[in-house]
C-alpha cells in the first residue's frame, strides 16, 4: 500500500508496545508503516529491534539539552522520515506545548489505566488501592494537559483477588499491545474516508463569507450563495478512483507546474479545463492549512469586490 500513513515512534525503553505497532503494520491492509523509531536514551532495546527489523532508527540524550533543543532534533529526525504521525510508545519525556501545537490531532500515546482515571504514574497501585474492579489501558491523542488528551479507545482489565501492581502491570501490557495498533490503525484510516475528508472540506469551505454548499455534476460544490462556484469535492470523478478537491487556479501554465512539482498530488480534473486543479486528499498526508489557503484563494477568485475587500479589511485588523 503506497499511501499508508507514515507513522514516527518515539520510545525510552524496551519498546514492547513499538514491536506491537510494527508487527502489526505488517498485516496485509494496515493502512500505516513504521518509518522512524527515536529515543531519548542511545541504551533503549527497543532501538535494537528495530535496526533488526529494518526500521530506521534515531537517538539522541536530553542530558544537557534544552528540552525545546532536544525536541527540535526529533521533530527534524521525523520530518526527514516522512512522519505525519507520532506515536509515544513508553516515551518518559512530557512534550512541550509548543510541540504538541504543531502536531495537533497526529500525536497519539497510550496509557495504563481506564483514563480519565489515574493519569501519571503508579496507575496500577492506584486502581488497587482504590478498591477497583478493573484497571485497563487507553489509547488518547495528546495535548497540553498530562494524558488529558480525547481517548480513542479502551480496554479494561479485571483485578484478581491479591493482585500486586506487577501482576496487574503484566495484564495491562499485554492489552496494551491488542489495543494500540487496532486503534491507530482505525485513527489513521479516516484520512481515506470520504466522509471524514469531505466533512473537513466542508468546515473549510463554508467558513469562508456568504458561502454555500450544493450538488453539482453529482459531486458537493460550494460557491457564493447565489453565485459562482470556488470548489468542488469529488469522489472517484469519471472513474478516476481519486478521492480529492477541486479549486480554481490562474491557468494553463500553473497548473501545469502544480503537476510537473508533484504528479502524485496535482492533477488536471477532467472536463475542467485550465482553469481548475485537482488536489488529492486520499494521500494520508493533507496540510489543512494548506488545503484552507486553497479554498481562500479560490473563493477569492469569484467573490464580489464587496466581499473580498471586507476580508481583506478583516486581515488588517
Amino acid at each position: 500500500m503506497a499511501d499508508r500513513a507514515r507513522v514516527a515512534v518515539f520510545i525510552s525503553g524496551a519498546g514492547s508496545n513499538m514491536a506491537a505497532l510494527l508487527y502489526a503494520s505488517r498485516l496485509p491492509d494496515c493502512p500505516y508503516q513504521l518509518v522512524l523509531v527515536a529515543s531519548n536514551d542511545p541504551a533503549a532495546r527497543g532501538l535494537a529491534l528495530a535496526q533488526a527489523e529494518g526500521v530506521a532508527t534515531f537517538t539522541l540524550p536530553h542530558k544537557g539539552l534544552g528540552r525545546v533543543e532536544h525536541e527540535a532534533a526529533l521533530e527534524r529526525a521525523a520530518a526527514e522520515a516522512g512522519a505525519h504521525y507520532i506515536a509515544l510508545a513508553g516515551y518518559m519525556r512530557i512534550l512541550t506545548p509548543q510541540m504538541v501545537s504543531r502536531w495537533e490531532g497526529r500525536i497519539l500515546n497510550i496509557h495504563p489505566s481506564l483514563l480519565p482515571l489515574y493519569p501519571g504514574l503508579d496507575t496500577h497501585a492506584r486502581a488497587i488501592a482504590a478498591g477497583d474492579s478493573h484497571a485497563g489501558a487507553s489509547v488518547h491523542l495528546v495535548n497540553e494537559e498530562l494524558d488529558g488528551g480525547e481517548v480513542l479507545g479502551q480496554i479494561p482489565v479485571a483485578i484478581l483477588t491479591g493482585d500486586t501492581p506487577e501482576a496487574l502491570a503484566r495484564r495491562v501490557l499485554a492489552a496494551e499491545h491488542q489495543l494500540y495498533p487496532r486503534v491507530l490503525a482505525q485513527y489513521v484510516d479516516r484520512e481515506r474516508s470520504p466522509e471524514w475528508l469531505a466533512q473537513q472540506v466542508r468546515e473549510r469551505a463554508l467558513a469562508l463569507p456568504e458561502t454555500d454548499e450544493v450538488s453539482s455534476h453529482g459531486m458537493p460544490c460550494f460557491g457564493i450563495v447565489k453565485g459562482r462556484k470556488f470548489a468542488y469535492f469529488s469522489i472517484d470523478h469519471h472513474g478516476d478512483v481519486k478521492t480529492a478537491l477541486l479549486v480554481k487556479i490562474s491557468g494553463a501554465d500553473e497548473q501545469a507546474q502544480l503537476i510537473e512539482n508533484d504528479p502524485e498530488r496535482y492533477y488536471r480534473p477532467a472536463y475542467f479545463g485550465d482553469g481548475w486543479i485537482g488536489i488529492r486528499l486520499d494521500l494520508a498526508d493533507v496540510d489543512w492549512e494548506s488545503i484552507a489557503s486553497w479554498l481562500q484563494r479560490s473563493w477569492r477568485s469569484v467573490a464580489p469586490k464587496k466581499l473580498t475587500g471586507l476580508m481583506d479589511a478583516a486581515d488588517n485588523f
